[in-house]
């Protein structure tokens, strides 16, 4: 199945919606203008639409699969996701990059904190341009990440 995502006149991606593989085929092919302006036949574009665009849902061309909010970069031929947070910048491979790198390390706790020393649980928080972690204990023990020391301090 192909996928087309279609376009506003600012590059965001209004709705993303299958087509028929034959209809591409019969109609130039895979990335061809001829095929995205057959699907207008298909699916008529909503009043803020301007273009179908073809996205891949194996992420094959085109960046990475279309989705609602994302934006159109026509100049890179690319879709880029929505920025998470207003301190985050793209980076040279089109992706979101937070201020802070990524932890390197997302063990942290000791004896104080019941030794829970393992964590999945790390997210950003944008107030403080900092990541934050929290173990499994009920309630959770709340950590910063501090870069220039590569380890994470209790906040709780």
């Amino acid at each position: 199945m192909a996928h087309f995502a279609e376009i506003d006149n600012t590059g965001k991606v209004l709705r993303v919606l299958v087509a028929c593989n034959q209809d591409i085929l019969n109609n130039g092919g895979d990335l061809s203008e001829q095929a995205a302006e057959n699907f207008k036949k298909v699916a008529p574009l909503s009043k803020e639409g301007i273009k179908w665009v073809q996205t891949s849902y194996n992420n094959n061309f085109r960046k990475q699969f279309a989705n609602s909010n994302f934006i159109y970069d026509s100049v890179k031929d690319i879709f880029i996701s929505p920025k998470p947070f207003n301190s985050w910048i793209l980076n040279s491979n089109n992706n979101w990059e937070a201020p802070v790198p990524y932890p390197s390390d997302i063990t942290f706790g000791g004896p104080d904190q019941n030794n829970n020393y393992l964590t999945y649980v790390v997210n950003w928080d944008e107030d403080n341009k900092r990541w934050i972690g929290f173990d499994y204990n009920v309630p959770p023990n709340k950590f910063a990440w501090i870069l220039e020391s590569s380890s994470w301090v209790s906040t709780s």
